[in-house]
């Protein structure tokens, strides 16, 4: 099959099954057009669309694999002199990997949302939309061309609006929606300059042949200024990925983004959205060489990310918030390896995070279900004799993502410490200390929850001293629904409503439709990372498609220390990481299992850094004072100048007065006496006279 091109009939059914399914669920399962369909069209129309997807990317990475290729365009949008805006479709290994990745990651998704939204008054509004979002990324994974991308780009930024604002009858919900959607445009502000300035000196939207002249671009300079032409670009680019992949300080959308349904938790933050930074940098690996400025800029970037990040996960009570700060925290490693050059690596902690995290997500849905749609984990404990499948399935995700050898997350977080070890650039120094810090930071959070949540005293059904985090949906959303939980806070007051379980009421194990997608994704969780680290890092699986400098040896010293799966798990056991990653495994244990008066203490003693991380370092406090408050204090000065003094008093009460005044002057000539026009006539033609006097011919 070397050398064949794909179909590209069957690679446009990708994207176009989830859309179709989009279609039918959105517009005949809505009001929109009359509630058509039931809920059981819904579902099984947006399923199937994504069944459908899965099973072709599936088939389209074995052809790739086996030599198969496609780059070429399938619509053209329009032509502006030599530039065509087109949508076309780059399949290779990077964009097959991702869509296999997506698609699963989605299905499993939809599958478990059939038991989650049971009972949400918008289940088809729901299913229309994470459909939607499936074919939006696989729009922007496919692309061959920066406008393709730019859509994508815009198009999941967009959805997720929708799907954070899901429960639009909530307050917090709008905020975290528009906070979401603001913060992305900041992003996405460098993002179109870095394509713009691409575009305006290579000519072209698409890669190839921008790649192709990276060597002339790489030797120009910004005018104006000493900068050089591609950093510029790639710092631009990055910027994007900054607040796409939530880099600090662009990562404050995505703690609050927890709003929205459990469901589309896992699918934007695991394997979609935030992923999206990291998949365009590693696309973009020939330009971003040429430039170890933008790389010392990512890894510094990375590196903060990765380690404060993982800190605010320490104090969180909320079982979503936890695992979103991992997120965070999982998105700066993936961005230290880029930083690195080791975009190979970036990509494999993409794909095995995808797994792990998606499961630590709708595992936490699970227990939120079972908990009656409580959410505090201090209300929690003892559910693993309640919940088995659920408890084993998130002890496999925790595993995997604190690095157990064997375990996916051990392959791709190991590799990227190594890389890191092997950089030489600007800022590699605090890179290497963030990542080992991350290690012993994340293992002691994760497992922080996962103890009080399955293990140790039962603190559920009876009165808690803790307040229930503020994680509700509408209350016609009752049920099966998760964290979908009464929003009316006075009518919580007036009725002294009580979420959890009741006094004498024990967890029960979720329905099948949610533990199936549990035990799916547990399986990769565990296996992927053994099976793909040959051929995906140390291989050929990449070749020709990222491309690394020979100044940059990350890649190849790694691939050198490299003797086998096995091998390097062994290894493992020995190294720096692993023992980190247990002391951080006992330390939680000490903590909240043995001696929970050890918080406490600490809660006491550095009551001033608590408070710090409480107020997530008070990003959100400066970002409403500097740049919200200054946006308010310009708009105010706008209004009150521009507007009420520059515009209406000026231009427009200004010209009538103008106006006004000239009238009051010709009313006073404008008597209507035939004498007065006649003078008036003679004064002008003396006039006249006067002035063309000196052009008169002398006789």
């Amino acid at each position: 099959m070397a050398g064949q091109l794909l179909n590209p009939n069957l690679l446009l059914a990708v994207p176009l099954a989830p859309l179709a399914g989009a279609a039918i669920a959105g517009l005949l399962g809505t009001q929109f057009l009359g509630n058509l369909v039931g809920r059981k069209t819904s579902h099984t129309a947006t399923i199937l669309g994504v069944l459908i997807a899965f099973i072709l990317s599936v088939q389209t990475l074995l052809a790739v694999m086996d030599g198969a290729t496609f780059n070429g365009t399938i619509y053209n949008w329009m032509t502006i002199g030599s530039l065509k805006m087109e949508v076309g479709f780059q399949i290779d290994s990077l964009s097959a990997m991702m869509m296999c990745v997506v698609t699963f990651v989605s299905l499993m998704v939809h599958i478990y949302t059939i038991g989650y939204m049971k009972d949400d008054e918008g289940y088809n509004r729901f299913f229309a939309y994470i459909s939607l979002f499936t074919f939006s990324m696989l729009m922007l994974v496919m692309a061959n061309n920066f406008l393709q991308l730019f859509f994508g780009w815009e198009a999941v930024g967009l959805v997720s609006y929708l799907l954070i604002g899901f429960w639009y009858q909530r307050p917090t919900a709008i905020v975290a929606n528009m906070k979401a959607f603001l913060v992305n445009r900041v992003g996405d502000f460098g993002f179109i300059l870095g394509i713009g300035l691409l575009l305006a000196y290579g000519q072209s939207l698409d890669y190839q042949e921008i790649f192709a002249k990276k060597e002339a671009l790489s030797v120009l300079t910004l005018p104006g200024t000493d900068w050089a032409l591609l950093t510029v670009a790639c710092i631009c680019l990055f910027i994007g990925a900054m607040g796409k992949s939530a880099q600090f300080p662009l990562h404050v959308w995505l703690p609050d983004s927890m709003e929205g349904p459990t469901p589309i938790s896992a699918l934007i933050h695991a394997a979609t959205m935030v992923t999206a930074g990291i998949f365009m940098v590693s696309r973009m690996s020939p330009l971003f060489e040429l430039s170890d400025t933008a790389l010392s800029f990512i890894l510094v970037i990375g590196s903060i990310t990765a380690l404060f990040m993982g800190f605010l996960g320490i104090i969180q009570n909320d079982i979503k918030r936890v695992v979103a700060y991992s997120t965070l925290s999982q998105l700066g490693y993936m961005t230290v390896a880029l930083g690195s050059s080791a975009y190979s690596v970036a990509v494999f902690h993409l794909m095995t995070h995808a797994f792990f995290k998606a499961l630590l997500f709708l595992g936490a849905g699970s227990v939120i279900i079972g908990m009656h749609h409580d959410q505090d984990i201090r209300n929690m404990g003892g559910l693993r004799k309640y919940m088995p499948i659920t408890w084993i399935t998130s002890l496999v995700g925790s595993l995997a993502l604190i690095g157990t050898p064997l375990f996916s997350g051990f392959y791709s977080k190991d590799s990227i410490i190594e890389a890191v070890e092997a950089t030489h650039i600007w800022g590699a120094g605090f890179a290497q200390f963030a990542v080992l810090a991350g290690v012993f930071v994340t293992a002691f959070y994760s497992f922080r929850m996962y103890f009080l949540v399955f293990h140790g005293k039962e603190r559920f059904g009876q009165v808690h001293a803790h307040g229930h985090d503020d994680h509700h949906a509408p209350k016609a959303a009752h049920g099966a629904n998760g964290d979908a939980h009464d929003d009316h806070h006075e009518e919580e007051e007036d009725d002294h409503a009580h979420h959890g379980l009741e006094p004498g009421q024990k967890p029960h194990e979720s329905p099948f439709v949610v533990w199936f997608p549990l035990v799916m994704l547990a399986i990769p969780s565990l296996l992927i990372g053994y099976l793909t680290i040959g051929p995906m890092l140390h291989g050929d699986f990449f070749k020709g498609v990222i491309f690394v400098g020979e100044n940059h040896p990350a890649m190849e010293e790694l691939s050198h220390e490299f003797h086998g799966a096995m091998a390097m798990a062994l290894h493992g056991l020995s190294t720096a990481p692993f023992w980190l990653a247990l002391s951080g495994v006992v330390a939680a244990y000490y903590c909240y299992m043995v001696n929970p008066r050890v918080p406490a203490w600490f809660f006491a003693k550095f009551h001033a850094i608590h408070t710090l991380l409480d107020n997530k370092y008070y990003l959100d406090k400066f970002n409403e004072v500097v740049f919200a408050g200054g946006a308010r204090l310009l708009g105010n000065g706008l209004w009150n100048f521009g507007d009420k003094k520059l515009i209406d008093g000026f231009v427009v009460n200004g010209s009538a007065k103008v106006v006004a005044w000239l009238s009051s002057l010709s009313r006073v000539l404008q008597t209507g006496y035939i004498y007065h026009y006649a003078f008036v006539m003679i004064l002008g033609v003396l006039g006249f006279l006067i002035y063309f006097l000196p052009f008169w011919p002398a006789k």
